[in-house]
């Protein structure tokens, strides 16, 4: 993808002054909340508000209101996003694991696909976990078991759900090429026949 390329979206993306009730009533709930913004998928699941209303809400859950801290879950969100390449998800989540203390050398060897080197016992064990159910969809007892004893069958299963939902998130960027905040350039090349990303 060329970088000074401006991306327009493939669907029609609701706008404010257009929205049904339905429709500005999620709106209103999202831009009212923590996020104080609505961007990337919500836009696109607007066109359906009760979708939307049910997708905020469980993002606003996994983003905000898990047991785990903002650390953890931002290093899983990084290493997601770059796994499925979404520009979008990671130039707003590497500036969130930035400010949950994350280093700026582990989020850029995490941008360049290669293993970070940890000095957090956990965060080492967070990064493989997600890196490994994101590239095989299972997670080795070992890895499995020792976020389960530092984080607790709640923390594991939340982390799992963290996971999943920064999947969903970024596939629906990628698939209708959901439009970068401005003068944000393109990271990552999306061509329709690349291999996804493997992970270091």
């Amino acid at each position: 993808m060329d970088n000074k390329t401006v991306q327009m979206a493939r669907i029609a993306l609701p706008d404010l002054g257009e929205m049904t009730p339905d429709q500005q009533a999620v709106f209103d709930a999202v831009v009212s909340g923590p996020r104080g913004t609505i961007i990337g998928p919500l836009r696109a699941a607007l066109l359906n508000p009760t979708l939307a209303d049910r997708w905020q809400k469980l993002g606003e859950t996994l983003r905000f209101k898990t047991s785990l801290p903002k650390n953890i879950s931002e290093l899983a969100i990084i290493t997601t996003a770059r796994r499925w390449a979404s520009d979008l998800e990671w130039i707003i989540h590497q500036a969130a694991a930035l400010d949950a203390g994350l280093s700026p050398d582990m989020t850029e060897a995490i941008k360049q696909a290669v293993r970070p080197e940890f000095s957090d016992p956990d965060e080492e064990n967070v990064y493989l976990f997600t890196r490994q159910l994101l590239q095989t969809g299972k997670v080795d007892d070992a890895v499995y078991e020792s976020v389960r004893l530092r984080w607790t069958d709640v923390g594991v299963m939340e982390l799992t759900a963290v996971i999943g939902y920064y999947s969903m998130v970024a596939m629906t960027l990628n698939a209708h090429k959901i439009p970068l905040p401005n003068g944000a350039a393109a990271l990552f090349h999306q061509a329709s026949d690349e291999a996804l990303t493997e992970l270091g």
